[in-house]
């Protein structure tokens, strides 16, 4: 048996180590002279008994064993509380503290400790399966039967206690109330066990499409709920909603039948919406009977806006689908000239939408092209025109004119993109050195393998790495280290409006600095006013650009101006 005494009383613990060795079974015994020291070494070794001091320095017996009590890992240590107090009511105490037996040090002899010890142990063993068994009730009182979610009462609780914790994080919440579509038909023509097996299997396939942090629950029939918490904002939940209804959209084989089962999804969000959980609840349900009321099988915000928003992402998600068949997108280019003497070397391919019906703008319909999966295609279409352009300038006018093209971190996820780069490079008679290819620190976050090789085979073809939005991000310095970047970008957000602003300076200066340091090119996006060109200069940056000099034009405006033109002159 090996036992941990803590006691600052040296004559106390030689009385306690008489009784010990007194005894027949074999014990190992460690002794400290205070709480914090048997805190320290519990937390690194497991006993079979405590025996506590209740007046130690500093913190007290009581305290100490609150707080071994409060550890998930301390095992099956039972606690026997010591004092020269052997007060009723300290002993009451003890045990209510989490002790599981009282000895007042004048009763210490080798019998009775042992009799303490012996049921200190055995109440620690009957409060051990008394807590197992507690946790099972439990687990059965707060699971749904058929299909192992959390069940209406373990969401409720769930929901006050997220949204309570919500109010302290000032984060989003949203509550999503889920309604199987035409579910009693089922029922009324295959039987309730196949409707039992269907709605299992719906259970699966929507678990598939969480992340498992959140909080599923079936709240009854076939209607669930899910709990998304720590969202910095409300259109995230849009996401999840939408990976749910694409996930039910395939028939399912249940019991050899072949059945299809869509979903209604209501949304609410706290704080936006509610700032309880009935209200939320009331919200959501709403919502849903909106959603179920406009056709089925799609999802509502309880709130206008909200709903206002989506109705318009879906809107341009369906234009954009007939826009990516038809090949219906415009390139603007943007000039980038030298630092040092405002040469023309290149340009910025852009993307524009002119015949989007909503006049939507690449920082609107580009993150819904990610989202609906239509963005590799409009990126093919990108690449294959920008180095067509570029083929033809170079043909006419400069062979050392660069491109710079965007990449979406999706697309690094498709394996033929640097065949499909290389391809084009080749047919339109292209270096692959004049090709720059600009990368988002988000795409370089991920750290994916396949990011990594797709980014490495990009260097090897020979195309020319930027890192756009330099000095925005935090983890920009070790994508320096980790990626073969050839050039940083900097943001536009950096560069100062005035010598006033010494702070800008100061970061944008250590910047540029930093970069050439280590061997890259910098370019800095934004330049608008004759001090910040000024500046660039100062600073030896290489390449400018920005609506000082341009703002990003149509090829045949580009070509008037800035081609032509200097040929002419």
């Amino acid at each position: 048996m090996k036992i941990l005494l803590v006691d600052d009383d040296l004559v106390d613990r030689e009385a306690v180590r008489r009784a010990l060795k007194a005894q027949t079974e074999e014990k190992e015994l460690i002794e400290v002279s205070s709480a914090e020291e048997g805190l320290e070494i519990t937390n690194k070794d497991t006993f079979d008994v405590v025996l506590v001091d209740y007046r130690l320095p500093q913190i007290n017996g009581l305290e100490m064993i609150a707080r071994l009590r409060r550890r998930p890992n301390l095992g099956n240590t039972a606690i026997v509380m010591m004092s020269a107090n052997d007060d009723e009511q300290l002993a009451l105490l003890c045990l209510q503290a989490g002790a599981q037996d009282f000895i007042p040090k004048t009763e210490i002899t080798a019998t009775k400790l042992r009799r303490a010890i012996a049921q200190a142990q055995k109440r620690f063993e009957l409060e051990c399966k008394l807590y197992d068994s507690y946790c099972r009730v439990r687990e059965m009182a707060e699971t749904d039967a058929l299909t192992g979610l959390a069940n209406r009462y373990h969401f409720e609780r769930e929901l006050a206690t997220s949204i309570t914790e919500n109010v302290r994080q000032e984060k989003q919440l949203a509550l999503l109330l889920l309604d199987l579509d035409h579910f009693k038909n089922i029922n009324d023509t295959y039987g309730h066990e196949t409707g039992d097996n269907l709605l299992k299997t719906v259970v699966k396939k929507i678990s598939d499409c969480l992340r498992g942090e959140e909080t599923f629950a079936r709240l009854g029939g076939d209607e669930f709920a899910i709990i998304l918490k720590n969202l910095e904002h409300g259109t995230e939940a849009q996401l999840v909603a939408r990976r749910i209804i694409k996930s039910l959209e395939k028939s399912m084989m249940v019991d050899g039948q072949n059945l299809q089962s869509g979903v209604s999804i209501g949304i609410a969000l706290h704080p936006a919406n509610a700032e309880n959980a009935e209200e939320l609840t009331r919200f959501a349900d709403i919502a849903m009977y909106r959603a179920k009321s406009q056709g089925r099988n799609r999802l509502c915000y309880f709130e206008d806006v909200m709903q206002q928003q989506f109705s318009r992402s879906f809107q341009i998600e369906l234009e954009l689908k007939s826009a990516s068949h038809d090949e219906n997108f415009e390139l603007y280019y943007q000039p980038i000239v030298r630092g040092m003497n405002q040469k023309l070397v290149g340009f910025e391919a852009l993307i524009r939408w002119p015949g989007s019906k909503l006049e939507s703008y690449p920082s609107e319909f580009i993150p819904i092209a990610e989202q609906c999966g239509l963005i590799n295609g409009i990126g093919k279409w990108v690449i294959k025109t920008a180095i067509e352009q570029l083929s033809i300038w170079q043909k006419q006018f400069d062979r050392n004119l660069s491109m710079g093209i965007n990449l979406s971190p999706i697309q690094l996820a498709d394996n033929q993109l640097t065949k499909y780069i290389s391809h084009n490079l080749d047919y339109y008679d292209v270096v692959p050195e004049s090709l720059v290819i600009e990368l988002t620190e988000t795409a370089l976050f991920s750290e994916s393998e396949q990011n990594k090789s797709q980014i490495d085979e990009l260097d090897k073809l020979g195309c020319k790495l930027a890192l756009d939005d330099f000095g925005t991000g935090f983890s920009s310095l070790s994508h320096l280290v980790n990626y073969p970047i050839d050039i940083v970008k900097l943001d536009r957000s950096l560069l100062p409006e005035s010598p006033e602003h010494q702070r800008h300076l100061s970061i944008v200066r250590g910047l540029a600095e930093m970069a050439h340091t280590v061997g890259l090119k910098v370019i800095a996006e934004g330049v608008e006013t004759s001090f910040q060109l000024l500046l660039c200069k100062d600073l030896k940056i290489e390449e400018i650009q920005g609506y000082y000099f341009e703002k990003p034009k149509s090829a045949t405006g580009i070509q008037a101006k800035w081609l032509e033109k200097a040929t002419t002159d």
